[in-house]
Order: C-alpha cells, then sequence, then structure tokens
C-alpha cells in the first residue's frame, strides 16, 4: 500500500508534499475553488499519520462543517474524502466524534474552533485549519505554543475573505522561510476551462451584480469585500478615507470611554475610544475567553497607565444588572467596585436590525487606531448574516461565530449612544486646546 492513498498529486499540488518531507512544517494554500486543496490537505496529514505517532486535528470553522464537507462528503466520482485514511491502517472509528485511531496509535480527529474550549487540554503534532479566513483566529493562537514545543506541523487552506487574518498570515508567512506559501489562481493551474470559468462569471455576476466574489473565488483577489457581511464595505471606506491609520493619538485631556459585549461562557470584547469634535476615535481593543472582570479592569488600568489616560463611560449590555447568585452582586456592582463609577446600562434591543443599523450609521464617523484595534476591526469586517444552504441565501439574522464579540461591542456603543441622544443627553463634547497630531 502506498501512502498518499487513491490520490495522485497534480503537478501544482506536489510541491507542498516535497516541502513537508523537506522538513518545512508550517504551510499555507491559496488556492482557487475545485483546486482540491481539501483532498490534498487530507491526504498530506494521512501520509504524517504514518510517519510519525501522534494526534492529527482537521479543524473546520464549525464542527458541522466538517462533518458535512470532510467527513461525509465525497468528490466528483463518488469516492468519500475520509476513505483517503485507508481501512486497512485503522483500528477504531468513532462516527459521532469523527475520530479514526490507526493501528500504530496515531489518532485523527476533526475540530470546529467555534469550540475552542474542546482542544484545551489536547497535544497535536500535526494541524490543518481548513477555510482558516472564517475561522476563529483564536484557535492557531492556542495550538501555535503547543506545535513549537513538540515540533509539530500547521497547514492552513482558505480562499480569500477580504483582508481579515487569513490576509494578515500569508502577509506574514511570504517573507518566512520556514514557511511554505502557495497562492494559485484558476489561471496557474489549468484546471477549469476559459469556457467554464466564463460560466461561472456569468453566473455570479448575475447573482451579486458584480465580478467580486468570481474574482475572490477563482482568482483569490483579497480586495472583494466579504459576501453577507454586514459592515465590510463601511470598514473598506474607512481604509481608503485613511480613518484607520497608525497616527491615532490619545488626548490626556480626554476620557477613554468604554463599550462592552460580555461573554458568559464565550468572549468578552471592549472598545476603547474617545469622541473628539463629533468623531469617534478607536484607540483600543481588548478580547479574551474565559475570564472575570477582575482581569478586563486590570487590563484597562494597564492600558490607563502606559497612555497616561483617565477612563469615563462605561456602555455596558443591560446584562450588567443581573445579580450573581453567589454574593448578591451585579457586574454593575462588581465594575463600580473596581473603580469605574461612570456606567451606562444599554437596554436590550428588541429588533437587533435596528441596533445594527445604528452601528453602520456611527461608523462613517469613526477613525481606528490600525494596530491596537485590529482583532476589533477584523470582526466588524467577518460580522456576517446566516446563509441559508438549501435556499442558497442569505437570512436576516447574524451568524453567530468568533466575529460576533467585536461586533456586539460595538454595537453596544451605538445604540446607547443613539438613546442618550434620544434623552437629549448630550454626551460630553471637549475643546482641545493644542492639536499636534491632527491630520
Amino acid at each position: 500500500m502506498y501512502l498518499p492513498y487513491a490520490f495522485k498529486p497534480r503537478n501544482y499540488q506536489l510541491p507542498l508534499f516535497r516541502a513537508f518531507d523537506r522538513g518545512i512544517r508550517r504551510g499555507i494554500l491559496v488556492w482557487h475553488r475545485r483546486a482540491g486543496k481539501e483532498k490534498t490537505c487530507l491526504n498530506l496529514l494521512a501520509k504524517k499519520m504514518y510517519e510519525r505517532v501522534g494526534s492529527y486535528y482537521y479543524f473546520f470553522p464549525t464542527y458541522n462543517q466538517g462533518r458535512k464537507v470532510l467527513w461525509e462528503g465525497m468528490d466528483k466520482n463518488g469516492f468519500k474524502f475520509i476513505d483517503h485514511i485507508p481501512r486497512e491502517l485503522r483500528k477504531r472509528v468513532d462516527n459521532s466524534a469523527m475520530t479514526i485511531e490507526l493501528h500504530n496509535g496515531s489518532i485523527f480527529k476533526i475540530v470546529g474552533t467555534d469550540n475552542i474550549d474542546s482542544i484545551v487540554g489536547s497535544n497535536p503534532v500535526g494541524c490543518v485549519f481548513s477555510e482558516y479566513s472564517l475561522q476563529d483566529p483564536r484557535a492557531w493562537d492556542f495550538i501555535r505554543p503547543i506545535l513549537a514545543e513538540n515540533g509539530g506541523w500547521a497547514l492552513f487552506n482558505f480562499t480569500p475573505r477580504g483582508e481579515n487574518h487569513g490576509y494578515d498570515l500569508i502577509e506574514y508567512a511570504k517573507d518566512q522561510p520556514e514557511w511554505f506559501v502557495s497562492l494559485l489562481t484558476a489561471n496557474d493551474t489549468n484546471v477549469l476551462t476559459p469556457e467554464i470559468l466564463e460560466q461561472e462569471r456569468r453566473e455570479m455576476f448575475a447573482k451579486n451584480g458584480d465580478d467580486g466574489v468570481f474574482m475572490q473565488e477563482y482568482f483569490c483577489s483579497f480586495n472583494a469585500p466579504i459576501q453577507g457581511s454586514y459592515y465590510g464595505r463601511l470598514v473598506t471606506d474607512a481604509e481608503n478615507e485613511g480613518r484607520i491609520t497608525e497616527i491615532l493619538p490619545i488626548w490626556k485631556n480626554v476620557p477613554v470611554m468604554c463599550s462592552w459585549d460580555w461573554g458568559m461562557d464565550d468572549a468578552t470584547a471592549i472598545w476603547l475610544f474617545q469622541f473628539i469634535r463629533g468623531e469617534f476615535h478607536f484607540v483600543g481593543y481588548i478580547e479574551a475567553t474565559g475570564e472575570g472582570l477582575p482581569y478586563y479592569a486590570r487590563e484597562l488600568q494597564q492600558f490607563g497607565m502606559k497612555h497616561n489616560c483617565l477612563f469615563g463611560t462605561q456602555y455596558v449590555p443591560h446584562d450588567f444588572s443581573v445579580r450573581e447568585a453567589n454574593n448578591g452582586l451585579s457586574r454593575r456592582d462588581t465594575l463600580f467596585a473596581l473603580g469605574f463609577t461612570d456606567i451606562e446600562l444599554v437596554k436590550r434591543t428588541t429588533d437587533i436590525g435596528q441596533g445594527i443599523e445604528s452601528a453602520r450609521l456611527l461608523l462613517p464617523r469613526c477613525f481606528f487606531h490600525k494596530t491596537n484595534c485590529k482583532q476589533g476591526i477584523n470582526a466588524l469586517k467577518s460580522y456576517t448574516k446566516k446563509y441559508d444552504e438549501v435556499a442558497k441565501a442569505y437570512m436576516r439574522s447574524p451568524l453567530h461565530n468568533w466575529a460576533s464579540h467585536g461586533a456586539d461591542a460595538f454595537r453596544t456603543l451605538s445604540q446607547g449612544w443613539r438613546d442618550q441622544e434620544k434623552k437629549n443627553k448630550p454626551p460630553q463634547q471637549h475643546t482641545i486646546i493644542t492639536d499636534p497630531y491632527r491630520r
């Protein structure tokens, strides 16, 4: 038996195998649609499982997507993808957990990065991140030190979804000699005929009204806005207009305000901003998982000491008023006790669409520090509507994923600000005496 099994790499797929055979441990494949990303990655992983005993994880944006695409998916000839791991090498298969154990002791597992806690305590020696541009980037942050310690490898495949964390990764990796990077458009592989490409272009144009998605899917363009994104074009406008910049000073005589999204069993996100001359200057962003309020208070206090600034209003969601069973205190009480005394509870909206619209109206007035707010900016770009696979259309409700936390924290501000204006309670305005950094 030979590995790869039932798979003959095409000419453009061979360099990946050769790179990993000579010791490369990090790789990125940005290949056009129908170029065979999944087959290539799975066959490399199967080969590595036989060469080194260990745990191997195949990450998808969601657990269900992993089951649909890889565990149950087939190629155009009806061959199941998962059968590239030969049955003769398998000792045990767990269909419910999507796990395969080989006779040599290696274990293969499909994981959704929508549930990062499921990999806590794991020690994989090889990982594939499929459609990484749609995944929660915190998964790689969690796995990276594990692979660094055990000499493991990681391979990322994805189609561009705007200039988000996938774009950041390939921009970093392309100048690193220890990374293998392959970006292939439809013109590079010749898998698809010009007639098929033209048919795809016409159909996508008819559906979307432009060639953006076609260029994204077949020519690996990072410039096309993410489909279904609520704020993508507005963030792109901010970039084009110079409102996402490294030059965004923090004014010493203007309080830094914060807007929160609290996660019980999920991430908590905080935007830090100043309100100056009718503009919102976002100077920082904090996001973490599994931490209590004292952690975020320390993070804010450290930011204040670093930049010599004071804090103003904390815009927090309505559930900060809920009292904890263990001590009878609400989160608002706890935050107050931690030194943040100006707290504005933002009432719960019954129409999330109105909240999203209020955020859209606010964005043209916003400036962002490019580095300090990078994670939050990516969240705004990637916050999208749910997609109905049956109807092949976007739904009205938002998709809850890694991008939701930063987007919801931003929406907390937009709704709180709108409510203040309705109550004729104008936010603090500040007269700037000196303005040395003004653009």
